[in-house]
């Protein structure tokens, strides 16, 4: 596959930009805004195999990365198991760690190149510098995020309420079977 990079048509920057304004990172920009972000991004390439994100990690967790080359498996640890379980597979246009960015809280994911990866990051330094140089890009940019995590927000709130709808089905087919079993267990005794 030949890298996005080796386009001559499109500087690296622009490249970066024209994905940071798709649906799947943050549409909510103009490309000429896009482009000023990307000015105080920074490029990182993340070799296949290296996990680079873990969940829970509370240490250089303030900032994004916009992924514009290759694969990450997303995943989450399964509480009282010893494995974890891929939530998601992303590529390019996608961000991540859009939260780290903001507060800088544990990690809540683990994320590890699938294949090689070519990125854009944004650290929380380089967003204040940002905000001071630029305060209207800033502040369109940080709307744009704040968007996209209330839709993911919105969506993980619809999964929960499908889970318990099932949860609550099983429960009631569970009661079902052990009240069958209670009937025939008092036909059994003398």
């Amino acid at each position: 596959m030949t890298s996005i990079f080796e386009n001559p048509e499109l500087a690296p920057e622009e490249v970066a930009a024209r994905m940071l304004v798709t649906p799947s990172a943050l549409d909510d920009l103009t490309l000429a805004d896009a482009m000023k972000v990307v000015g105080y991004m920074r490029p990182k390439r993340i070799k296949a195999g290296t996990v680079f994100i873990r969940e829970g990690e509370v240490q250089h967790n303030d900032y994004m990365l916009l992924v514009l080359e290759g694969d990450i498996a997303v995943e989450n640890d399964l509480p009282g198991m010893q494995e974890s379980v891929v939530v998601n597979i992303i590529g390019p246009g996608h961000l991540i760690g859009e939260m780290g960015v903001l507060d800088g809280a544990p990690r809540s994911a683990t994320c590890t190149a699938t294949t090689d990866i070519a990125a854009a990051v944004l650290s929380r330094t380089a967003l204040m510098r940002l905000l001071k140089d630029q305060p209207r890009v800033g502040a369109k940019l940080l709307l744009a995020i704040s968007k996209r995590m209330a839709d993911r927000l919105r969506e993980t709130t619809r999964k929960l309420k499908t889970f318990a709808q099932m949860n609550k089905a099983l429960q009631q087919e569970l009661q079902v079977v052990m009240n069958s079993r209670a009937k025939i267990s008092r036909r059994d005794i003398p």
